[in-house]
């Protein structure tokens, strides 16, 4: 059993996508351990998104994930972090496979509905980020 962290995105929120999103990952086989809709705090989504704090777009796609809220889930079963992203699809949604939510939700690569872990490490990492509270 592992655990993934599945962000529903801005854009995912505002055009009602949340129960299609996580329907999609439940009809895979995982199991939602812990949901909330959350209002992201720039110091979070910088920490976040660290990574890609040179890009060009750093400054867009921290406005973008702070100009509405998001749901967070934790995601648990076997592969959790593999099955997601494999449900999710490429981030760019020209690249995506019809069937994953990208290629078939997804606008553009700014706004590509759902973030999911890349690893079981950055998974723990990240659940840690956004449920604190969970312990």
């Amino acid at each position: 059993m592992s655990r993934t962290l599945i962000l529903v995105k801005p854009d995912g929120v505002q055009r009602q996508l949340v129960g299609d999103v996580l329907g999609r990952f439940e009809r895979k086989g995982l199991k939602i351990a812990a949901l909330k809709l959350v209002q992201l705090q720039t110091a979070v989504v910088e920490e976040h998104y660290a990574h890609l704090n040179d890009k060009p777009f750093f400054g867009e796609l921290v406005s973008f994930m702070t100009q509405s809220p998001v749901v967070a889930a934790i995601l648990e079963g076997d592969s959790a972090v593999e099955v997601g992203r494999q449900v999710i699809g490429a981030t760019n949604p020209l690249e995506a496979t019809m069937g994953s939510i990208r290629g078939d939700l997804a606008i553009s690569a700014g706004e590509n509905i759902v973030h999911g872990s890349d690893s079981d490490e950055n998974a723990e990492i990240e659940i840690k980020r956004f449920f604190s509270e969970l312990g």
